[in-house]
Formats: structure tokens, sequence, C-alpha cells
């Protein structure tokens, strides 16, 4: 795995099985979001078990996702985990579904990919209109060729990296919970009749 642009690059189809997991896929989203987090920290903000959530660091650290900051730590028991990467994950995986094995985690990948999305849509329209939060839905259409789909995409980018460095600051950590944001940008689906 490389780093461009920030970005931890995904390549080998085995690095993409660990991320596949839909709890893991959740601590590298609070870790990243956070910038770093103990597993007791991980624990409370999903629920889970502390044994269970200090499993799934360690197979996040052993594929080279997120890695010990003992420059964090309280003492030499406590452990802090960081991302490697700041800005988080990119996969291409067309060019992964090319190496042996590829195909299979590809698709064990997406599958989970689809099913997080789905609940991320269907708890958003379900949470609309509860208070304690703000839930934003939004459905546009843009008019772009390829090239300025991709300016768009690297703006909005961008503009998700400045606000996760932003709030990475413990000023306002006990109000903020992490927030979920999905963006699909893609050609509109043509309507045959």
């Amino acid at each position: 795995m490389a780093k461009d642009d920030g970005y931890l690059e995904v390549h080998d189809p085995r690095t993409l099985r660990a991320i596949a997991h839909p709890v893991r896929t959740r601590i590298l989203g609070e870790i990243t979001a956070a910038g770093h987090l103990r597993a007791a920290d991980v624990a409370e903000r999903l629920g889970i078990p502390a044994n269970q959530a200090s499993f799934h660091l360690r197979q996040l650290a052993k594929y080279g996702f997120v890695e010990q900051a003992p420059e964090l730590a309280r003492d030499g028991r406590d452990r802090v985990w960081k991302p490697v990467s700041e800005r988080g994950v990119n996969v291409e995986l067309e060019e992964m579904e090319k190496a042996p094995g590829g195909t299979q985690a590809v698709t064990v990948f997406r599958r989970q990919a689809a099913a997080a999305a789905k609940g991320a849509i269907d708890r958003a329209y379900a949470s609309s209109k509860e208070r304690s939060t703000h839930v934003m839905i939004s459905d546009d259409w843009i008019r772009l060729t390829k090239a300025e789909a991709k300016q768009l995409s690297q703006e909005l980018l961008d503009l998700q990296a400045a606000w996760r460095d932003r709030t990475r600051t413990s000023e306002g950590r006990g109000a903020r919970r992490t927030y979920h944001l999905l963006q699909v940008l893609q050609p509109g689906q043509e309507v045959r009749s």
C-alpha cells in the first residue's frame, strides 16, 4: 500500500478483504474522523465489547490501515491507534480485480459497501425528523463533462478533508458525533421506454 495525494492506496485483494468487514470499516471511519482513538473509545462509540474493538484494531493494523501512536499514550499500557493515512483510503476496484483473488475480494467488498450504503440511506430517511442530530439528503442533477466530474470530485474531497482536519481538535469533542457523509457522483441512468 502506498500513499497517493494523502490517501492510502489499496492494491492487494487480501487487504481489501480486511476492510470489507462492516465493523472494521466503521472503526476505520471513526479513527480517521477523530485522528486517534483507544480501543475503549471505539467500543463506546460503536456499542461493542472492548475486546472485540481491540481485535478489529489489531486486524486493521495487521493490514496496514492503522498504527499505534505511543506518543499519545498516557503510559506504557495505554494503546492509542491512529490512521496510517489521515485522508483515508483509496481503492481502485477495476485494477484490483485483475490480481489473483481480486475478483472474489472485490465482489465481497462491493456487496458489503452496497449494503452499508443502503443502510445509510435507510437510516437517513428514517431519522430525518430526529431533533438531536442533523441529517441532510441531497439528490441533485448537474450537467458535467468527465473532466468536470473529476474536478468536482476533487473539490468535494478537499472540502471534506478541511472539515475533518478542523474537527479533529479537542475543542468541542464532547458535543461532537461522527457523521457519515456518503456521496455518489455518476452519470444518470438512461430511461428507456
